[in-house]
């Protein structure tokens, strides 16, 4: 399990715009938050993508970096990126199973067509510019996420009044 105040693994993906993405190299003033999401089939995941695309601009008002990944293949990435009112929105893919086990999260094998034969479900990491974990929400199922504008509140709580990363023990 990552805990907070401790150094998150390096994450290095490929993007839906053909560019590379490395975790280590963002340069945020605040957080790099990094969302992962369950993939194509997944209803919920594209409503949750499609409303954090109409908040990137709060994001980075606070000087926060972000992405979302998938294990989905680079032709069902591509394909939520077409299909999905995500333009402006960082989209990696490829990840491993095993990177998705050494962040924590919850893998689940498909129980329909539409599903990949093997993913993981939803987790949102805020991590600090030192590469380590302020915060982590990891669901076991696509429900039940975090809200944007809990997410954007929390932000500016924490720059304001320097409040330290908990849960570390």
């Amino acid at each position: 399990m990552i805990k907070p105040t401790l150094e998150v693994p390096e994450l290095k993906i490929s993007l839906i715009n053909d560019a590379q993405w490395s975790l280590h190299d963002q340069d945020s003033r605040s957080f790099t938050m990094v969302v992962f999401y369950r993939g194509l089939h997944c209803p919920v995941c594209k409503n949750y993508l499609e409303e954090l695309t109409t908040r990137l601009k709060d994001f980075s008002n606070r000087g926060v970096h972000l992405i979302a990944i998938s294990c989905d293949s680079e032709e069902r990435a591509k394909k939520s990126g077409k299909e999905w009112k995500i333009p402006e929105l960082p989209v990696g893919y490829n990840l491993p199973i095993k990177t998705a086990r050494e962040w924590g999260l919850y893998i689940s094998k498909k129980t329909s067509e539409k599903e990949p034969d093997i993913f993981s479900e939803p987790g949102l990491f805020l991590i600090r510019p030192d590469n380590t974990l302020y915060a982590s929400a990891i669901q076991t199922m696509p429900f039940a996420r975090p809200h944007w504008d809990d997410i954007l509140n929390a932000i500016d709580y924490v720059n304001k009044n320097d409040y330290p990363a908990r849960g570390g023990e």
